[in-house]
């Protein structure tokens, strides 16, 4: 099984994008920098990444968001998290980077954290 990302749905202004899979260098990085890199050059300006079937996530997977978090932020727009798992939340932790990323557990708070 191979990473896969997909645009979930549109709540409003809220892209929920899905992630699945391991977000290591092998794996899921580089595809989530693209997608996120793609919805910010379309105008997208509120993004929410729902990581219940990610299961690992290294330094390049920390890449990813930051990279995606920043090139969010300067054009005026969030990165958020949903559902992190206990091995992504405590790589997180561990950084220090749940200090940063605004994280739920809740898609509909998460959603009306936007506005």
């Amino acid at each position: 099984m191979g990473f896969l990302i997909e645009e979930r749905e549109r709540k409003g202004k809220v892209v929920i994008v899905e992630l699945s899979g391991r977000l290591t260098m092998g794996d899921g990085s580089r595809s989530v920098g693209e997608f996120l890199q793609t919805l910010v050059a379309q105008g997208d300006r509120a993004v929410l990444l729902d990581m219940a079937g990610v299961p690992l996530m290294d330094s390049r997977g920390i890449q990813a968001l930051v990279h995606g978090f920043t090139s969010l932020r300067k054009r005026g727009g969030q990165l958020k998290l949903l559902n992190l798992t206990p091995r992504v939340r405590e790589v997180l932790d561990y950084t220090r980077l749940l200090t940063v990323f605004e994280v739920f557990e809740d898609e509909e708070a998460a959603v009306k954290s936007f506005s």
